[in-house]
């Protein structure tokens, strides 16, 4: 039999997201679950790791322009952007380390 991909990128930021947002209660265990369980679906330790980035990089860029504009002011959107950014990196950790698991697993 030929080999098959068992995961996708698309299925491990799903299943990341839809885990953090129900395990938000959890500080550092709620994204070391949604990490393990996104890395399995990612089908790959390389594939996990960009499942992790993505998103945060994505996110962050999203909420620093749109505060910007939203605020009216350039030097407030840039302090409350940069706040939100620093917030979703701090996530990224216990996600990362869940994902490098995940994807061993795999």
């Amino acid at each position: 039999m030929a080999d098959q991909k068992k995961g996708s990128i698309l299925s491990g930021i799903f299943w990341m997201f839809l885990i953090s947002i129900l395990l938000f209660w959890l500080p550092g265990f709620g994204p070391l679950i949604a990490g393990i369980v996104g890395g399995k679906k990612s089908g790959g330790i390389l594939n996990a790791i960009i499942s992790v980035f993505l998103p945060a990089i994505v996110l962050g860029i999203f909420l620093f322009l749109f505060t910007s504009v939203l605020s009216g002011a350039p030097v407030i959107g840039f302090v409350a952007g940069a706040g939100s950014f620093i917030l979703v990196i701090s996530n990224v950790g216990p996600l990362l380390i869940g994902a490098i698991i995940g994807g061993i697993l795999d």
